[in-house]
Protein backbone atom coordinates (compact mmCIF):
# COMPACT_ATOMS: atom_id res chain seq x y z
CA UNK A 1 0.00 0.00 0.00
CA UNK A 2 2.64 2.36 0.96
CA UNK A 3 4.21 1.39 -2.77
CA UNK A 4 1.41 2.41 -4.08
CA UNK A 5 0.89 5.61 -2.21
CA UNK A 6 4.46 6.84 -3.65
CA UNK A 7 3.44 5.53 -7.31
CA UNK A 8 0.28 8.00 -7.23
CA UNK A 9 2.37 10.99 -5.47
CA UNK A 10 4.85 10.38 -8.49
CA UNK A 11 2.16 9.90 -11.33
CA UNK A 12 0.40 13.34 -10.08
CA UNK A 13 3.77 15.47 -9.80
CA UNK A 14 4.46 13.73 -12.97
CA UNK A 15 1.29 14.61 -14.52
CA UNK A 16 1.39 18.04 -13.67
CA UNK A 17 4.61 18.65 -15.05
CA UNK A 18 4.57 16.75 -17.82
CA UNK A 19 1.14 17.68 -19.38
CA UNK A 20 10.64 19.89 -28.35
CA UNK A 21 29.57 25.19 -39.32
CA UNK A 22 31.47 26.60 -41.56
CA UNK A 23 29.58 28.12 -43.61
CA UNK A 24 28.26 30.15 -40.62
CA UNK A 25 31.86 30.82 -39.34
CA UNK A 26 32.31 32.24 -42.72
CA UNK A 27 29.33 34.66 -43.09
CA UNK A 28 30.60 35.80 -39.52
CA UNK A 29 34.61 36.26 -40.53
CA UNK A 30 32.67 38.32 -43.37
CA UNK A 31 30.29 40.70 -41.10
CA UNK A 32 33.10 40.84 -37.69
CA UNK A 33 35.91 40.67 -39.70
CA UNK A 34 38.28 42.06 -36.85
CA UNK A 35 36.25 39.38 -34.24
CA UNK A 36 37.69 36.34 -32.30
CA UNK A 37 35.28 33.82 -33.83
CA UNK A 38 35.10 30.25 -31.65
CA UNK A 39 32.68 27.39 -32.37
CA UNK A 40 30.90 25.22 -29.44
CA UNK A 41 29.10 22.34 -30.70
CA UNK A 42 27.70 23.56 -34.23
CA UNK A 43 27.15 27.23 -32.93
CA UNK A 44 29.39 29.82 -33.92
CA UNK A 45 29.90 32.80 -31.95
CA UNK A 46 31.76 36.40 -31.54
CA UNK A 47 33.85 37.26 -28.82
CA UNK A 48 31.34 35.04 -26.84
CA UNK A 49 28.37 36.02 -28.50
CA UNK A 50 25.83 34.53 -31.15
CA UNK A 51 25.78 36.07 -34.68
CA UNK A 52 22.53 38.38 -35.15
CA UNK A 53 20.20 38.08 -38.68
CA UNK A 54 17.94 40.23 -39.50
CA UNK A 55 14.58 39.38 -38.00
CA UNK A 56 13.24 41.00 -35.10
CA UNK A 57 12.71 37.50 -33.02
CA UNK A 58 15.87 35.82 -34.29
CA UNK A 59 17.63 34.42 -31.18
CA UNK A 60 20.95 34.92 -32.32
CA UNK A 61 22.38 38.38 -30.74
CA UNK A 62 25.31 40.40 -32.33
CA UNK A 63 29.16 41.35 -30.42
CA UNK A 64 27.53 44.18 -29.30
CA UNK A 65 24.89 42.70 -27.37
CA UNK A 66 25.83 43.91 -23.56
CA UNK A 67 26.69 40.37 -21.84
CA UNK A 68 24.61 38.76 -19.29
CA UNK A 69 26.48 37.00 -17.18
CA UNK A 70 25.72 35.78 -14.19
CA UNK A 71 27.72 34.22 -11.38
CA UNK A 72 25.49 30.78 -10.73
CA UNK A 73 22.26 29.72 -12.72
CA UNK A 74 20.62 26.79 -10.77
CA UNK A 75 17.92 24.61 -12.61
CA UNK A 76 15.83 22.81 -10.39
CA UNK A 77 13.91 20.02 -12.33
CA UNK A 78 12.90 16.67 -13.36
CA UNK A 79 14.94 15.07 -16.18
CA UNK A 80 12.10 14.07 -18.60
CA UNK A 81 9.52 17.51 -17.61
CA UNK A 82 8.97 19.04 -21.03
CA UNK A 83 8.54 22.41 -19.54
CA UNK A 84 12.22 21.98 -17.90
CA UNK A 85 13.55 20.90 -20.74
CA UNK A 86 12.30 24.27 -22.42
CA UNK A 87 14.64 25.98 -20.28
CA UNK A 88 17.23 24.07 -20.65
CA UNK A 89 16.64 24.08 -24.45
CA UNK A 90 17.20 28.59 -23.81
CA UNK A 91 20.20 27.98 -22.06
CA UNK A 92 22.29 25.45 -24.39
CA UNK A 93 21.39 27.70 -27.06
CA UNK A 94 22.68 30.50 -25.55
CA UNK A 95 25.65 28.81 -24.36
CA UNK A 96 25.08 30.03 -20.36
CA UNK A 97 26.48 27.82 -18.08
CA UNK A 98 23.71 26.15 -15.67
CA UNK A 99 24.15 23.74 -13.16
CA UNK A 100 21.35 20.83 -12.15
CA UNK A 101 19.45 19.86 -9.05
CA UNK A 102 17.02 16.82 -9.80
CA UNK A 103 14.00 16.80 -8.21
CA UNK A 104 12.82 14.05 -6.59
CA UNK A 105 9.41 13.46 -7.62
CA UNK A 106 7.71 12.11 -4.67
CA UNK A 107 9.31 14.40 -1.65
CA UNK A 108 10.06 17.02 -3.51
CA UNK A 109 12.82 18.04 -0.64
CA UNK A 110 15.20 19.82 -2.94
CA UNK A 111 12.67 22.78 -3.45
CA UNK A 112 11.24 22.20 0.43
CA UNK A 113 13.00 26.25 0.67
CA UNK A 114 10.75 27.26 -2.09
CA UNK A 115 6.94 28.60 -1.81
CA UNK A 116 6.02 27.03 -5.37
CA UNK A 117 6.22 23.85 -5.31
CA UNK A 118 6.19 22.90 -9.19
CA UNK A 119 9.21 22.63 -11.61
CA UNK A 120 11.25 24.24 -13.19
CA UNK A 121 12.92 26.32 -10.84
CA UNK A 122 15.42 28.53 -11.73
CA UNK A 123 17.72 30.31 -9.58
CA UNK A 124 20.16 33.41 -10.76
CA UNK A 125 22.69 34.28 -8.51
CA UNK A 126 20.47 33.71 -5.95
CA UNK A 127 16.82 35.05 -7.30
CA UNK A 128 14.11 32.78 -7.89
CA UNK A 129 12.72 32.34 -11.46
CA UNK A 130 9.44 30.59 -12.12
CA UNK A 131 7.26 29.47 -14.48
CA UNK A 132 9.26 28.15 -18.15
CA UNK A 133 7.46 30.94 -20.19
CA UNK A 134 8.38 33.43 -17.68
CA UNK A 135 11.88 32.19 -17.03
CA UNK A 136 12.55 32.46 -20.91
CA UNK A 137 11.12 36.19 -21.77
CA UNK A 138 13.03 37.44 -18.44
CA UNK A 139 16.26 35.82 -19.62
CA UNK A 140 15.89 37.23 -23.25
CA UNK A 141 15.32 40.58 -21.96
CA UNK A 142 18.35 40.53 -19.90
CA UNK A 143 20.49 39.31 -22.94
CA UNK A 144 18.17 40.99 -25.51
CA UNK A 145 16.89 43.88 -23.95
CA UNK A 146 14.78 45.39 -27.28
CA UNK A 147 13.75 41.47 -28.22
CA UNK A 148 10.01 41.68 -28.79
CA UNK A 149 7.68 39.48 -27.30
CA UNK A 150 4.56 40.48 -29.18
CA UNK A 151 5.69 39.38 -32.21
CA UNK A 152 2.73 37.81 -33.59
CA UNK A 153 3.73 34.64 -35.25
CA UNK A 154 5.98 33.84 -32.67
CA UNK A 155 3.77 35.17 -29.38
CA UNK A 156 0.55 32.28 -30.99
CA UNK A 157 2.89 29.34 -31.51
CA UNK A 158 4.90 29.87 -28.16
CA UNK A 159 1.28 29.39 -26.92
CA UNK A 160 -0.01 27.17 -28.62
CA UNK A 161 3.38 24.88 -27.05
CA UNK A 162 2.26 25.13 -23.60
CA UNK A 163 -1.80 24.99 -24.38
CA UNK A 164 -1.67 22.43 -26.73
CA UNK A 165 1.60 20.37 -27.61
CA UNK A 166 2.17 19.83 -24.09
CA UNK A 167 -1.14 18.00 -23.51
CA UNK A 168 -0.46 15.21 -26.06
CA UNK A 169 2.54 13.94 -25.06
CA UNK A 170 1.37 12.05 -21.93
CA UNK A 171 -1.38 10.00 -23.91
CA UNK A 172 1.72 9.16 -25.87
CA UNK A 173 4.32 8.13 -23.69
CA UNK A 174 2.02 6.08 -21.64
CA UNK A 175 -0.33 4.98 -24.69
CA UNK A 176 0.15 1.20 -23.37
CA UNK A 177 2.00 -0.79 -21.37
CA UNK A 178 5.36 -1.27 -22.58
CA UNK A 179 5.50 2.08 -23.40
CA UNK A 180 4.80 3.41 -19.97
CA UNK A 181 7.21 0.85 -18.35
CA UNK A 182 9.96 2.56 -21.55
CA UNK A 183 9.17 5.93 -20.34
CA UNK A 184 9.20 5.25 -16.66
CA UNK A 185 12.84 3.52 -17.35
CA UNK A 186 14.81 6.73 -18.68
CA UNK A 187 12.80 8.87 -15.77
CA UNK A 188 13.98 6.69 -12.98
CA UNK A 189 17.71 6.21 -15.02
CA UNK A 190 18.09 10.05 -15.53
CA UNK A 191 15.99 11.31 -11.75
CA UNK A 192 16.69 11.52 -8.29
CA UNK A 193 15.70 8.30 -6.95
CA UNK A 194 17.11 5.91 -4.24
CA UNK A 195 17.06 2.23 -5.47
CA UNK A 196 13.40 1.41 -3.79
CA UNK A 197 12.40 4.46 -4.95
CA UNK A 198 13.57 3.33 -8.98
CA UNK A 199 11.52 0.14 -8.46
CA UNK A 200 8.41 1.74 -7.10
CA UNK A 201 8.21 4.53 -9.89
CA UNK A 202 9.21 2.56 -12.71
CA UNK A 203 6.25 -0.50 -11.93
CA UNK A 204 4.02 1.70 -9.58
CA UNK A 205 4.34 4.86 -11.53
CA UNK A 206 4.12 3.22 -15.03
CA UNK A 207 1.21 1.51 -14.09
CA UNK A 208 -0.76 4.88 -12.51
CA UNK A 209 0.16 7.23 -15.56
CA UNK A 210 -1.21 4.30 -17.68
CA UNK A 211 -4.55 4.80 -16.59
CA UNK A 212 -4.14 8.60 -15.95
CA UNK A 213 -2.93 9.01 -19.75
CA UNK A 214 -6.71 7.41 -20.37
CA UNK A 215 -8.06 10.49 -18.52
CA UNK A 216 -6.18 12.81 -20.00
CA UNK A 217 -7.11 11.90 -23.35
CA UNK A 218 -10.57 12.06 -22.63
CA UNK A 219 -9.86 15.43 -21.20
CA UNK A 220 -8.38 17.15 -23.95
CA UNK A 221 -10.65 15.58 -26.31
CA UNK A 222 -8.06 13.13 -27.78
CA UNK A 223 -9.40 10.16 -29.90
CA UNK A 224 -6.28 8.84 -31.52
CA UNK A 225 -2.67 9.64 -29.32
CA UNK A 226 -0.69 9.15 -32.71
CA UNK A 227 -2.68 11.23 -35.07
CA UNK A 228 -3.10 13.71 -32.21
CA UNK A 229 0.67 13.72 -32.20
CA UNK A 230 1.41 13.38 -36.05
CA UNK A 231 -1.05 16.20 -36.23
CA UNK A 232 0.96 18.73 -33.94
CA UNK A 233 4.13 17.95 -36.19
CA UNK A 234 2.30 18.35 -39.26
CA UNK A 235 0.80 21.93 -37.56
CA UNK A 236 4.42 22.81 -36.96
CA UNK A 237 5.81 21.99 -40.01
CA UNK A 238 3.06 23.98 -41.72
CA UNK A 239 3.70 26.52 -39.69
CA UNK A 240 7.37 26.67 -40.83
CA UNK A 241 6.39 27.60 -44.43
CA UNK A 242 9.50 26.29 -45.89
CA UNK A 243 11.62 28.13 -43.84
CA UNK A 244 14.61 26.24 -41.88
CA UNK A 245 13.24 27.81 -38.44
CA UNK A 246 10.47 29.63 -37.64
CA UNK A 247 12.39 32.40 -36.78
CA UNK A 248 13.87 31.98 -40.12
CA UNK A 249 17.54 31.46 -40.44
CA UNK A 250 17.87 31.14 -36.70
CA UNK A 251 15.58 29.65 -34.23
CA UNK A 252 13.51 31.94 -32.02
CA UNK A 253 11.64 31.16 -28.88
CA UNK A 254 9.26 29.19 -30.34
CA UNK A 255 11.50 27.00 -31.89
CA UNK A 256 13.38 26.32 -28.79
CA UNK A 257 9.77 25.35 -27.56
CA UNK A 258 8.70 23.19 -29.31
CA UNK A 259 12.26 21.57 -29.47
CA UNK A 260 12.56 21.75 -25.88
CA UNK A 261 9.03 20.24 -25.19
CA UNK A 262 10.07 17.06 -27.62
CA UNK A 263 13.57 16.92 -26.87
CA UNK A 264 12.88 14.40 -24.08
CA UNK A 265 10.43 11.92 -25.97
CA UNK A 266 12.99 11.91 -28.90
CA UNK A 267 14.25 8.47 -28.57
CA UNK A 268 11.09 7.05 -26.79
CA UNK A 269 8.91 5.03 -29.30
CA UNK A 270 6.57 7.94 -29.67
CA UNK A 271 9.21 10.06 -30.53
CA UNK A 272 10.87 7.88 -33.21
CA UNK A 273 7.15 7.39 -34.58
CA UNK A 274 6.89 10.57 -34.79
CA UNK A 275 10.29 11.50 -36.82
CA UNK A 276 9.13 8.28 -39.14
CA UNK A 277 6.05 9.27 -39.78
CA UNK A 278 5.86 13.16 -40.18
CA UNK A 279 8.06 15.75 -41.87
CA UNK A 280 9.13 17.16 -38.36
CA UNK A 281 12.81 15.16 -38.55
CA UNK A 282 14.60 17.85 -40.76
CA UNK A 283 13.70 20.52 -38.53
CA UNK A 284 14.59 18.70 -35.42
CA UNK A 285 18.04 17.97 -36.69
CA UNK A 286 18.34 21.62 -37.60
CA UNK A 287 17.91 21.99 -34.06
CA UNK A 288 19.41 19.70 -32.74
CA UNK A 289 22.76 21.17 -34.54
CA UNK A 290 21.68 24.81 -33.89
CA UNK A 291 21.32 23.99 -30.11
CA UNK A 292 24.48 22.42 -29.68
CA UNK A 293 26.26 20.34 -26.50
CA UNK A 294 24.42 21.15 -23.03
CA UNK A 295 26.31 24.31 -21.14
CA UNK A 296 24.78 21.91 -18.20
CA UNK A 297 28.15 21.85 -15.61
CA UNK A 298 28.51 19.84 -12.63
CA UNK A 299 25.19 19.11 -10.09
CA UNK A 300 24.83 21.88 -7.94
CA UNK A 301 26.14 20.01 -4.10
Amino acid sequence: MRGLNRAVLLSRALRSNFTAVSSATATLQRAVPHGTITVRGNNPSVNGFRYVSSSSTSLAYDAQTKAFNPKELVLFQYQACPFCNKVAAFLDYYDIPFKVVEVNPINKKEIKWSDYKKVPILTVDGEQMVDSSDIIDKLIKRIHPDYDLNAEEEKKWREWVDNHLVHVLSPNIYRNVPEALESFDYITTQGNFSFSERLVAKYGGAAAMYFVSKKLKKKHNITDERAALYGAAEQWVDALNGRKFLGGLYPNLADLAVFGVLRPIRHLQSGRDMVEHTRIGKWFSEMDRAVGQSSRVSEHS
